[in-house]
């Protein structure tokens, strides 16, 4: 017989048939007469109670079946005579395929931190929650490939090893095969990499943006959605070494057409979570609402995680540039009385606190910002025609502040060396994107969307550890 899943079954189309049921057992009670078994096998949030009557089933031929246990079921599926589910299975037979020590199982049933859960992250996905936020993440990243594929994009892989710094920020993982006690020295006493594996010094990606433009330029709408790594040695709840991105780059594209793009990519993912996960969304709400009584009153979210998501589908963003941005943070009530921890000028990189007030405080909905002073903006970004500023614009999120980074892209060759020059890249390191502007180069713009943040945002989520299944760190690198 052919196993059925929970989702399925839950469905009540298989009543009064005979089903074959595998899972993990969540819970077990009952009494002398009868034992009552909660299955989950991870399809759905909700167990199925399975029903095993002692006349059918000793105490001993059931002594394996505790919490953790994996086990086969077979039975008729029956309307449940309880509350709390419409169905149920009456066992007929019952297997464990798999035994889990109630005495050193570490997941029984009472609540867990989160913290604690993170130490044992293999077997985090068997909880409620973190089934909730995975299935959530799974069902988001099918909507951004279903996104793309309607309107045309080709899926484009970048390379994860790299010699490029797109972000001219220098906190890469280096890539190499050389010995690390005795490397070969060059002339000056520095590592020579020409010995290196693929002759020159290279590194894990920290985008796949460089790359993503020239392919912009034959197939006009690609994108990318892979794994980018930062050696940033940053502990808070917002940042990985390890994450994914989802960078599209299209030919023909203007500042206004990136951000409008943007904003219809991020309600379209959200609005098929919603469609497809609302149970393991309304979960994840309810466990906010719970975790928010403990806090005060000031610090309580406003909206439920169900209504912010709608209200981000259901409403347009606000549009400003960082120029009034900063004249709003300016007359703020919040830096009058000097509550902000970062000061606030023009030329500033906003921080996050700044980002947060924009969106939760003052306009209380995602606001995209645009026109950055170009002296905190990539080399790549196109200067605007003030001479001080670039076509930049960036998402701002309730809750997690920017994100969405993107630009319209500098076309202009003689402007581009200019500003690699101005950031200390050499003309000959980036000769081949270089040839995208000497041959046939166009406007064009794109953006990057840190797909864990996008997962943190639809969950609810406190940590970002909490939304990619083995999280990579400062000083953590386990399973």
């Amino acid at each position: 017989m052919q196993r059925t899943k929970v989702k399925d079954l839950l469905k009540g189309a298989e009543v009064g048939k005979e089903v074959l049921l595998k899972g993990w057992v969540r819970t077990k009670r009952g009494n002398k007469y009868v034992s009552f078994i909660a299955v989950n096998d991870g399809s759905t949030i909700n167990n199925l109670q399975v029903v095993a009557d002692a006349e059918k089933f000793s105490e001993e031929a059931l002594k394996d079946v505790t919490t953790g246990a994996a086990i086969a079921v077979t039975g008729e599926l029956v309307a449940s005579q309880g509350k709390g589910q419409a169905f149920e299975i009456q066992a007929t037979s019952i297997e464990v395929l798999g035994k889990a020590d109630p005495e050193t199982y570490p997941l029984q049933k009472k609540a867990h931190s989160l913290e604690f859960l993170r130490e044992i992250a293999h077997l985090r996905f068997r909880t409620n929650t973190f089934g909730a936020v995975f299935r959530v993440r799974n069902s988001l990243a099918f909507a951004v490939h279903r996104f793309f594929n309607e309107k045309g994009f080709v899926y484009m892989h970048t390379p994860i090893i790299t010699a490029s710094d797109a972000e001219g920020a220098g906190e890469m993982f280096r890539v190499t095969t050389l010995d690390p006690i005795n490397p070969p020295l060059a002339e000056n006493g520095q590592v020579n990499y020409e010995e290196d594996f693929f002759g020159k010094a290279t590194n894990l990606t920290v985008s796949g943006q460089l790359e993503g433009e020239l392919a912009a330029m034959a197939f006009s709408d690609i994108y990318t959605f892979g794994p980018t790594f930062r050696a940033e040695n940053s502990n808070t709840t917002r940042h990985l070494a390890e994450f994914w991105m989802i960078e599209p780059e299209m030919a023909f594209y203007d500042l206004k057409m990136n951000a409008d793009l943007a904003e219809e990519f991020i309600k379209y993912i959200i609005r098929y979570a919603l469609e497809h996960n609302r149970e393991d969304i309304e979960f994840l709400g309810q466990r906010l609402v719970e975790e928010d009584k403990s806090k005060p009153q000031n610090e309580r979210q406003e909206m439920t995680l169900l209504e912010k998501l709608e209200f981000v589908v259901n409403n347009d963003f606000e549009r400003v540039t960082y120029t009034e941005a900063i004249d709003i943070l300016l007359n703020s009530n919040h830096y009058k009385k000097k509550k902000f921890q970062y000061e606030v000028s023009w030329g500033i990189d906003l921080q996050s606190e700044h980002e947060r007030y924009l969106v939760e405080k003052h306009f209380k909905k995602p606001v995209i910002v645009t026109d950055y002073p170009k002296d905190i903006k990539a080399f790549y970004m196109r200067l605007n025609d003030d001479g001080k500023t670039v076509a930049a614009m960036d998402i701002l999120a309730p809750g997690i502040g920017e994100i969405v980074g993107g630009s319209q892209r500098e076309e202009r060759i003689d402007i581009l060396v200019e500003r690699m020059k101005g950031v200390g890249i050499h003309e000959e390191d980036l000769w081949w994107y270089l040839d995208t502007r000497r041959f046939g180069g166009c406007p064009h713009a794109g953006f990057g969307l840190g797909f864990e943040r996008m997962v943190q945002f639809v969950t609810g989520m406190g940590n970002i550890r909490d939304v990619i299944p083995f999280p990579r760190t400062p000083q953590n690198a386990e399973f």
